[in-house]
């Protein structure tokens, strides 16, 4: 016991004469350390009777927590003190302005399609998922392209394994699994955004990689007009209300009939200027009336059911809506251009 208390009163001078926080360290190895007096006097205790052992281990425990505490204490005492020898010798202006730290901006991309999703579902859509390794029957055959037709050449696609497994060359395989998931007997309201993948030149409007937004609408007695309707809905949503909306007739495998969907230029109002290459319309989408055999071969009787399905790139609607003129610009992680996307401009 005298030991204990002649080492705490050692300890106790030590300390008042550190001034270097170093030897601070090297006092607590001295003492508290695997070798130091303090932790050493724990092979005493087996020399003890066994009446004094258990008085001594407490002993020895509250020099411990003791000695901790005065070094602890020491410490507190040397940073406080460095602390302020640091304030009183920098000279700090807080008037000053702070650095400006480079931040990114929301991803414009990300933006547009939440931007879609919102107005869609306020329709009733639901938003639906699906696999970007896909296969041949999904992304081509249940979409009335059957193998060797010329259409399957214009989508340029990454094959994986043979011609059976590959990355999905649009999102439409998720509106064939949609449907063949319903039975046939279920009216469907979906639109489907997410990756898709051709053997494109990366240039300035083309990627070999690009997002889409499909939607389809099953439902009895669908006609053209209520795809007009909608697609005038989302126009007016994403350029304004005083955007028009105009069809052309076009071609797709999938749809009959098929239509390219405009709007008027926003830009010049319809007077023409070089967005709209002097035409006053903008192409922004290709849609149309579900094909019969793409109804029957998921499922549906076209007899009872019909439906329409549209097409935008996120690519497209956020290069027109921001006023993008590169595609490659939603790739970049260069900040210098995603800064010119703060946040109040999306």
């Amino acid at each position: 016991m005298k030991d204990l208390e002649k080492i705490l009163s050692e300890l106790e001078g030590k300390i008042k004469t550190i001034e270097k926080e170093s030897d601070l360290n090297n006092l607590r190895v001295e003492y508290l350390g695997k070798k130091g007096c303090i932790t050493a006097l724990s092979s005493k205790i087996g020399e003890l009777p066994p009446e004094e052992r258990k008085t001594f281990g407490a002993s020895l425990n509250e020099t411990k927590n003791k000695a901790t505490e005065l070094i602890d204490a020491k410490k507190k005492e040397l940073d406080g003190k460095a602390l302020s020898e640091k304030l009183t010798r920098e000279d700090i202006d807080v008037t000053l302005p702070a650095l400006k730290v480079p931040v990114g901006a929301p991803n414009i991309l990300e933006n547009i399609i939440e931007e879609v999703e919102d107005v869609f579902m306020s329709m009733g859509y639901d938003v639906v998922d699906g696999p970007e390794i896909e296969e041949d029957r999904y992304n081509f055959e249940l979409l009335n392209i059957p193998k060797g037709h010329p259409a399957r050449d214009a989508q340029d696609t990454f094959y994986i394994e043979d011609e059976t497994i590959l990355l999905r060359s649009q999102t439409s395989p998720v509106q064939a699994r949609t449907m063949l998931a319903a039975g046939g007997n279920t009216p469907i309201r979906m639109i489907c955004p997410g990756k898709t993948y051709r053997r494109d030149a990366d240039d300035a409007t083309h990627s070999h990689q690009f997002m889409q937004i499909e939607g389809l609408l099953v439902d009895k007695d669908i006609s053209l007009s209520d795809l007009k309707g909608t697609f005038d809905v989302i126009a007016k949503r994403l350029f304004g209300d005083d955007v028009e909306t105009r069809f052309r007739p076009s071609y797709y495998q999938f749809t009959e009939p098929s239509v390219e969907t405009d709007i008027s230029c926003f830009v010049c109002k319809g007077k023409g200027c070089s967005l709209c290459k002097n035409t006053g319309w903008i192409t922004v989408s290709g849609a149309g009336m579900v094909h019969p055999n793409v109804l029957r071969d998921c499922g549906y009787d076209p007899k009872v059911w019909s439906g329409f399905a549209f097409g935008f790139g996120a690519e497209r609607l956020a290069m027109l809506k921001y006023g993008i003129n590169d595609i490659r610009t939603f790739y970049q992680t260069d900040l210098r251009e995603s800064s010119t996307f703060d946040r109040k401009d999306v």
